[in-house]
This record gives structure tokens, sequence and C-alpha cells, in this order.
């Protein structure tokens, strides 16, 4: 069963804070809240309490255990961007985008928990099967060039001796 938290209009930009959601994605809840709490930046501190109430409604409102729950979504989107305007020099103005966030965290207890260490194992071997594909292709296209190249010459002879 999935369960989810929001939290609307977060005053931080939402480059800052994906980089610390990227960080908890597929991470037990244990872990990511360890994680979040030993990271000093304040996106990790907007995103703790945006988990712990993802945490709440899985106990309060589906009656899950927290042990078994998994992060499956850590996104975040952006949110209104508030304009102001900073005086310059000469009397002109320059803008300043003051930007927001929505941070959204979907707890899961169906997923198998993925690590980074298993995600960079799986990048791994699909860069190895790649590399299989792409020598197997330029094998098989040095066949064909020699095959090309035998065939010009094989005519060559034949006319030779017709004549």
């Amino acid at each position: 069963m999935e369960v989810r938290s929001i939290y609307k209009y977060a005053r931080i930009s939402p480059f800052k804070a994906r980089e610390v959601t990227r960080e908890i994605q597929g991470l037990p809840v244990s872990a990511a809240l360890d994680l979040l709490a030993f990271t000093p930046k304040k996106a990790a501190f907007l995103i703790n309490k945006t988990l712990k109430s993802a945490i709440a409604n899985a106990e309060n409102n589906a009656n899950l255990k927290p042990d078994g729950l998994v992060v499956k979504e850590a996104i975040v989107g952006e949110g209104p961007t508030f304009k102001r305007i900073m005086a310059r020099a000469r009397g002109s103005a320059s803008r300043i985008l003051k930007r927001t966030s929505h941070i959204r965290i979907v707890l899961t207890d169906e997923i198998k928990v993925e690590t980074r260490e298993t995600r960079k194992a799986k990048r791994k071997a699909e860069q190895r099967a790649e590399k299989k594909k792409e020598t197997a292709a330029g094998a098989a296209t040095e066949k064909s060039t020699t095959e090309k190249e035998k065939k010009p010459r094989a005519k060559k002879a034949a006319r030779k001796s017709n004549k």
C-alpha cells in the first residue's frame, strides 16, 4: 500500500531540494531518517519534516508499521515564484526571484529495498552488456567487410580468365 505526504510552498529552491531527495529514494524509512538527520542542509530539515508526516500518515491512516516502509518516491516540484525588486545603480532595478517548492514523498511497503550499491551494480552490469553488444556488432561488421573485399577480387580473377 502507498502512503504519501506533500509539503507545499516550501521556501527553498527546487534545485537545492532535489539534491537531497535523490539520496533518500529507494531507502528504508529508518535509513532515510538517519541520512537526513546528518545532512547539513536546509532542504534536509524540510524533507525530514515531510517524511515524518508520511510515516505518521502510514501509521494512523493505513495501519502500517514504519519498520517495513520504503521511500518509493521523493519528488520536488516547482511552486510559485515570488518576484521582488532590488534597487541598483542610477535608479535602475533588478529582479530577485524567490523560488518555492512542493515536496512530495511516497512510502510503500511493497517494494524491495534498493540501495545505492545495488543501483551501482545494476548500472555496471548494463554497461558490460552494452560493451558485449558493441563488440559483437563490431565483429559482425568486420566479417561483412572482409567478404565484400573478397567478392570483387574473385570477379576480377574470373574476368581475367575469360579474356
